[in-house]
């Protein structure tokens, strides 16, 4: 059997400059396939003529102790520098056509290696950061969709992926085997779909001097020899580009998971702070007070297409992107509603529901400790727009109160000055 400490996630961004990485503080791995299969019927016939076979549908949820780490989210929009300091932040519309591999590399009790589940060309449609009481571990959770899952096993059992720059625009090649470029030596795919060569899955190039990558054509722009073990690049490439490669092998990848010990081990509400504003932060914003929980929720309307001829999704966008913003506290005081009125600290005596602004600011930051001497990174979202406001009371309980604002934009960065600046 396998065991959850014997599963090893990782994430390979396809284009763009991100590289690889582990999947750190993974609490739970929830894939789900439907199959989308559609049964025939005809006049005449007792029973099916068949069913229809389309692509599959994939869903997937990882849910992630918070451990003040960017990572993750820049792997998602394949990225290693955007939300760094001194860069732009990471915002909703950069997660519109990244797309990404997922893959779990599978061991049992008795240290036998099973093979690797991967989860191809995976986009991101949703994430959540929640608070659910001030200490409460901090949790993210993230829903990933695609159309395709592979079990790789027996001589293909290890799903490789392998990067090589260029020394110069004449190294068009790369060799695998012991004295090549890789030792993991690509094996034959047994699913053939019509093709004599089903050694290499994907190769992209990724352009140093333009910024750009993409992902190269099979037989126009790239050849494999088996006999060689050796991939040649026909199109265009120069020193100091990058060919990324996947291919199953018998070979074990050089890195499958890194354990992560120089961040926390997870994060609780009380390294975190909330602020609140109408329209765009001062940087002297006293932070939020009482609050008992907190959820961030992003949902990213995905419009994905294919073309006629193609199984394949060829683009990808995003219709629309809802931020949602819930707050929970225990009834003390009207802070909030003064903020949302816009009238706080004015001694103002009515507060008027119906003149609620729609132009709030709540910024998220997440340090390193409940000292909040470090700030690790943070959330940002503007212009959003009360949209519930709720509140009960039970016997011997106390007063609860919940506000909900929704909005369409977020910033994620470590730079304090993108994330509003509060000192």
């Amino acid at each position: 059997m396998n065991h959850s400490s014997d599963l090893k996630p990782r994430i390979f961004p396809i284009l763009g400059a991100g590289s690889p990485a582990e999947i750190d503080r993974a609490q739970g791995i929830d894939p789900n396939v439907t199959m989308n299969r559609t049964k025939i019927t005809e006049v005449g016939r007792d029973g099916a003529v068949g069913y229809l076979k389309r692509s599959p549908t994939v869903g997937y949820r990882l849910t992630q102790l918070e451990y003040g780490s960017i990572e993750f989210f820049q792997k998602l929009v394949m990225t290693d520098s955007l939300g760094n300091v001194g860069q732009d932040g990471i915002d909703l519309n950069d997660f519109k056509t990244p797309y990404f591999d997922i893959v779990s590399y599978i061991t049992d009790d008795d240290d036998t290696f099973i093979g690797t589940i991967h989860y191809p060309t995976l986009r991101t449609s949703g994430f959540s950061v929640s608070i659910a009481d001030p200490q409460a571990t901090i949790e993210r959770s993230f829903d990933f969709i695609g159309e395709k899952a592979f079990t790789w096993q027996n001589d293909n059992k290890y799903l490789v992926v392998n990067e090589k720059v260029l020394g110069s625009a004449g190294d068009n090649t790369v060799v695998f085997g012991s004295a090549g470029d890789f030792t993991q030596i690509p094996v034959k795919d047994p699913d053939t779909n019509g093709l004599s060569d089903t050694y290499i899955l994907r190769v992209v190039h990724v352009d140093d001097s333009a910024g750009t990558s993409s992902v190269l054509v099979r037989g126009t722009d790239w050849s494999y020899s088996d006999g060689a073990k050796t991939l040649t690049i026909s199109s265009s490439v120069d020193a100091s580009d990058t060919i990324r490669i996947w291919y199953s092998s018998s070979d074990a990848p050089t890195v499958q998971f890194t354990p992560n010990d120089s961040d926390p081990s997870a994060l609780a509400g009380e390294s975190a702070d909330i602020f609140m504003m109408v329209g765009d932060p001062s940087g002297s914003e006293d932070r939020l007070i009482r609050l008992q929980s907190i959820t961030l929720d992003v949902a990213l309307d995905r419009e994905d297409h294919r073309e006629i001829g193609n199984n394949d999704v060829t683009q990808r966008g995003v219709k629309s992107k809802t931020v949602t913003i819930t707050l929970g506290r225990l009834l003390e005081d009207f802070t909030i509603e003064e903020i949302l009125r816009d009238k706080l600290g004015a001694s103002y005596g009515k507060i008027d529901v119906e003149k609620f602004v729609d132009n709030i600011t709540i910024v998220v930051k997440i340090y390193e400790d409940d000292t909040k001497t470090t700030l690790k990174y943070g959330f940002m979202a503007q212009n959003l727009s009360p949209s519930e406001l709720r509140g009960g009371i039970a016997t011997e309980e106390y007063t609860s109160r919940e506000n909900a604002l929704i909005g369409e934009s977020l910033i994620i960065s470590k730079d304090n000055s993108k994330i509003g600046n509060i000192t």
